[in-house]
């Protein structure tokens, strides 16, 4: 006879997002323990990622490419220029505009971040076989189409 509680933890095993809400906590969480060893968040490690991309960007791009607040990613980018990881410069044509590009500091420390990312990513995904990680992305990605979530998980 099933009880109560098994007929409930079964129910919740039935949930694809209690499955993916498990391992996103514990990648997720993984990586945010090893970028704190090094002194920076996630959300760092994003902008830097978009600023490298993008030489040049200006806060309000990577507040749309993040869909963040511009007051949040100010926060962010001014974490960073203390760091002096990134620098900011104005806009000829409007100098109330700043572009923001990689310090020399900045494109040092960036590859020691993704071995970081990619030391997570192989940790975790290393039990699947290449063309399941693939398919894995795939469906994920279709996901993230099909509901235009386009925000950018950092935090």
């Amino acid at each position: 006879m099933e009880t109560t509680a098994s007929r409930s933890a079964s129910d919740l095993e039935r949930h694809l997002g209690y499955w993916l809400r498990r391992v996103s906590n514990h990648v997720s969480g993984e990586f945010k323990r090893a970028l704190q060893m090094q002194h920076t968040s996630v959300a760092e490690w994003v902008v830097l990622c978009h600023v490298q991309e993008r030489s040049g960007i200006t806060p309000s791009e990577l507040a749309e490419a993040l869909a963040l607040t511009r007051g949040a990613v100010s926060k962010v980018i001014d974490k960073l220029e203390a760091k002096d990881w990134i620098t900011g410069s104005t806009k000829a044509e409007d100098n109330r505009v700043r572009l923001f590009s990689l310090t020399l500091k900045g494109i040092r420390v960036l590859p020691q971040l993704r071995r970081i990312a990619d030391r997570n990513d192989q940790a975790f995904f290393a039990v699947l076989q290449p063309d399941e990680r693939d398919t894995l992305q795939l469906l994920l990605s279709k996901l993230i189409e099909h509901h235009d979530t386009g925000a950018v998980p950092i935090l």
